[in-house]
């Protein structure tokens, strides 16, 4: 192709196409179709696409043609490749200048440059690297811009290659000249004013180059040994000496920092307990970070870190001053806060003084010493040291152990520093009440908690916002560790303070906080709560109208309405036209917000009813969502269940009158696709519901109850099921044989079979799956079913006589117990009246379910007839239905040893 010629008709073409006239775009677009397989039409384009001096919009469609064709025809075994001494060429068009002045166009450039460099470079073009960081060197501004661009795609483009074969050559060719390379950006950046927009381009690709290190050492940490050194070098160099002055930039640091921290703590870099076991490249490896990490670099890190790195910066303490509560959010984990450099420093400083603790003990414990006694208010750069050293101090508290006698720490100078009321002493005061709470866990005695009450109580009414959501923080941290009675006599000053500062903020986030510090306070003291809610109780009405557009503000709300329900027990009934339509939205699946409160609105749904002492008709009404709730089969199914089954022993004759039909419906689909455990779910619902109301119970469920039955019969092979099956028709036939009649009858109709042969093959299978049954309640109640078949006439009933009696041993063997005064034996498993249990302090009281349960195990066979007794009355009747000379024939069926132990549980009666 003549390029003169070639020029001027592909220009044309290109014009052409760029028209909205599709009788002029058409034919110019096949034009150019049929023209990227001939010679020389990518140079064209070139020249085309570099002319400043022509229509934008054609330059852009000679880009675009240009990157079309890379992707077809580059590659030396595409079919109508490039010649090789083409693609020469266009690479040395490529990076002859940088200059290009449409962003647009200079953006295309740049990847295009970056595709022919994923497959040519380093090998056909190793002049691309270096002419781009001349490039970056140079003086004029827009030939910076661009070749920084350009370098950022390429470098993006180079580390995203995953065969083994290139990514050896990316380390061949980047990788071990990525620290010079780093370098020469890094004194760019000094030459660049901070607020240029190159100086962000340049920026973004040295954050590039340390982002593919740290993937290179987290996914091949072998292949980077020999990186280690230069590693640690540079980046130390850089974080920790004045080297970094002026040029290092936030994200740089954090980068860096992150580069020591997996060095120091990476796996494959330590040696195995036993050295003898240790991989070669491991002790390689250590052996370099302890010649790098020697005393005076290891001192200079861990002084460093503290006095520069978590020293509190002026925008933190302008934050302090102008936005408290922001300040106080972030500090404690808030979502900016996760990506800043203070975390990045705590973490590494944690791991630096983990594996190098002896060399960094003595250099944090010096730093301490240095700063006894109170420091001057006057002196704000003392201030804000000790407020780093004590920061240092509590994040290396468990380290700390052996080396800080805290206890004396506390009374002798932190109490002391904590009661300095100047306004500027606020930095100590909270730092010093973050410090407990650190140590509280690691080494604080518990006759000092009284004193550090009478503290937390001081420093909640502190002047200062920010001290006061700190210490609302450290009570949080000593909740779980302390005793209830040394607390109680500040609970109610302390819970009112509480109280006002939830009032008292306005962030979403720090009520968030608050309130769950008052939720940790009132599950540790439970009902000792009572007399001090009330304010509470009238306030979380207007603090969940004021969230309606903060749900995270509102699962933080459902969460301590969790813990006052339990706390206030039955008088939580007070809270019910607040507290009832709080649960009907939150687990209303037709209500947007479910999505965050579900979880939350279900499990208060569940300790409202558990803790309820009556149903009312508005608790009933809101079973009205459980339908939908059960479509969901989510993971939340199980609650689901607990609610239905609360429910059932609040008031099983209005609830299943009221929900049984539906919730049949919905257990059927349920049945029809779900795990084992969950079908075990389904079918202790039913159990429960002829536990309490057996007559009821076997009616309301009765279409669920042939599955049950042919399940037996069929010898289901999952235990838990089977022994579940077995538990609800023990319950069927004890307690409503009239209805087990009827079921019999139905089962042998519909199997075609007689209704003898079908029981029969119903007791042989109890007797054969007995072993599945694992509860002794259950174990007891199938004793209990079979016994209550006798006496009888019934030749199959008496056919399986051997099994039931084999059945009624192995359950007397589990419920009896021998009185070792009198030496007979007695149903361990019987309960003659209700008593309020005597509780300890930290024993939580029965809630009112639990005290249903109690009063209607008084009712239930299981716990109200003696097997014992219950056994010799059956088979007393049976000796008199069939006579002395019969019921002898009966017994030998059954194996004597049986017989000898049956006795023996007898004996006396």
């Amino acid at each position: 192709m003549d390029m003169d010629s070639a020029s001027s008709v592909v220009l044309q073409a290109l014009t052409q196409a760029t028209s909205q006239d599709t009788a002029v775009l058409k034919p110019a677009e096949e034009q150019l179709r049929q023209w990227e397989t001939q010679p020389g039409f990518y140079s064209v384009l070139l020249n085309i696409f570099n002319n400043h001096m022509l229509d934008v919009n054609v330059r852009w469609l000679a880009v675009l043609y240009f990157k079309n064709g890379i992707d077809r025809y580059w590659r030396r075994v595409a079919p109508h490749a490039l010649s090789e001494e083409e693609k020469t060429s266009l690479r040395a068009g490529l990076i002859t200048n940088f200059n290009e002045p449409v962003n647009q166009i200079a953006t295309q450039i740049a990847v295009l440059i970056a595709k022919v460099a994923r497959l040519d470079c380093p090998r056909q073009w190793p002049e691309l690297i270096p002419i781009l960081l001349e490039s970056v060197k140079g003086q004029d501004g827009l030939q910076q811009h661009r070749a920084l661009l350009t370098f950022y795609h390429v470098t993006k483009t180079l580390a995203s290659k995953r065969l083994a074969q290139d990514r050896r050559l990316f380390q061949d060719g980047f990788l071990n000249a990525v620290f010079e390379r780093l370098k020469q950006f890094l004194e760019c950046c000094r030459q660049i004013g901070s607020d240029s927009t190159c100086r962000e381009k340049l920026e973004k690709t040295i954050i590039l180059y340390t982002k593919v290190l740290l993937d290179f050492l987290e996914y091949h940490p072998c292949a980077f040994i020999p990186l280690i050194q230069r590693s640690l070098e540079f980046a130390v160099s850089y974080v920790f000496t004045p080297a970094g002055e002026g040029v290092t930039f936030e994200r740089f640091i954090v980068q860096c920092m992150n580069l020591i921290k997996m060095i120091v703590k990476n796996d494959a870099y330590k040696p195995a307990k036993n050295i003898d076991d240790s991989k070669p490249e491991s002790l390689e490896a250590h052996k370099i970070k302890t010649a790098f990490f020697t005393h005076p670099t290891l001192t200079e890190i861990g002084r460093r870190l503290v006095s520069h790195y978590f020293l509190l910066t002026e925008e933190e303490l302008a934050m302090w001053e102008e936005d408290p509560e922001s300040f106080a959010v972030e500090e404690t984990g808030g979502d900016s806060w996760k990506y800043s450099l203070r975390p990045c420093t705590e973490v590494l400083f944690l791991d630096i003084f983990h594996n190098y603790s002896q060399t960094l003990t003595p250099v944090l414990l010096d730093m301490v010493q240095n700063l006894q006694g109170p420091t001057n208010v006057e002196d704000p750069v003392q201030l804000l040291m000790k407020d780093a050293v004590y920061n240092a101090v509590g994040l290396a508290a468990y380290e700390l152990f052996d080396n800080v006698d805290f206890d004396q720490w506390f009374k002798n100078q932190l109490l002391g520093e904590l009661q300095v009321s100047h306004h500027r002493y606020k930095l100590i005061r909270r730092r010093v009440i973050w410090l407990i709470g650190q140590w509280i866990s690691v080494k604080f005695k518990s006759d000092l908690r009284p004193l550090l009450y009478e503290v937390i109580l001081s420093l909640m009414q502190d002047p200062d916002l920010v001290v006061r959501i700190e210490t609302a923080t450290t009570l949080k941290l000593n909740i779980l560790p302390f005793r209830t009675e040394q607390f109680l006599p500040y609970l109610e000053s302390i819970f009112g303070l509480l109280f006002q500062l939830l009032q008292q903020v306005t962030e979403c986030d720090t009520k968030m906080q608050v309130l769950h510090v008052i939720s940790c306070v009132i599950e540790r003291v439970n009902i000792q709560i009572r007399p001090y809610v009330g304010c509470l109780v009238q306030y979380l009405p207007l603090l969940w109208k004021q969230s309606e557009e903060h749900n995270m503000l509102r699962c933080a709300i459902l969460t301590t309405l969790i813990h006052l329900v339990q706390g206030l027990g039955a008088e939580s009934k007070n809270l019910y036209p607040f507290l009832l339509p709080v649960i009907q939205l939150s687990t209303d699946v037709s209500q947007p917000p479910h999505v965050y409160l579900l979880e939350d609105g279900l499990e208060l749904w569940l300790v409202t009813l558990e803790n309820s002492p009556a149903i009312t008709p508005e608790l009933l009404r809101i079973f009205q969502n459980m339908s939908a709730l059960l479509e969901l089969s989510s993971e939340n199914l199980r609650t689901c269940f607990q609610i239905v089954n609360a429910y059932i022993y609040l008031s099983a004759t209005e609830f299943l009158q009221n929900y049984a039909e539906s919730l049949c419906r919905s257990f059927c689909e349920l049945l029809k696709d779900i795990t084992n455990e969950g079908q075990v779910q389904v079918l202790k619902v039913v159990e429960i519901a002829l536990k309490v109301s057996p007559i009821l119970g076997a009616h309301m469920f009765q279409p669920l109850l042939p599955a049950v039955f042919r399940g037996i019969v069929d010898g289901e092979r999952y235990p838990v099921v089977m022994s579940t099956y077995l538990g609800i028709m023990g319950r069927v036939l004890l307690q409503n044989s009239s209805f087990f009649s009827s079921l019999l009858t139905q089962m042998a109709s519909e199997c075609s079979q007689e209704m003898d042969q079908l029981l029969g093959s119903v007791i042989e299978m109890w007797v054969d799956r007995m072993d599945n049954i694992t509860q002794p309640e259950r174990r007891k109640l199938s004793s209990l079913a079979l016994l209550s078949l006798l006496p009888s006439d019934n030749s199959v009933i008496q056919d399986k006589f051997c099994g039931i009696i084999n059945i009624c041993v192995e359950a007397l063997h589990d419920v009896m117990t021998e009185d070792p005064e009198t030496g007979t034996f007695k149903d361990c498993m019987l309960m003659s009246h209700f008593e309020e249990p005597k509780l300890s302090d930290d024993e939580e009281p029965p809630t009112e379910q639990d005290k249903r349960k109690k009063l209607l195990a008084l009712e239930d066979p299981v716990h109200s007839v003696s097997l014992q007794q219950f056994v010799y009355e059956k088979l007393k009747a049976q000796q008199a239905l069939m006579g002395d000379q019969g019921f002898g024939v009966l017994m030998e069926t059954v194996d004597t040893e049986l017989v000898r132990q049956l006795q023996e549980f007898l004996q006396g009666l």
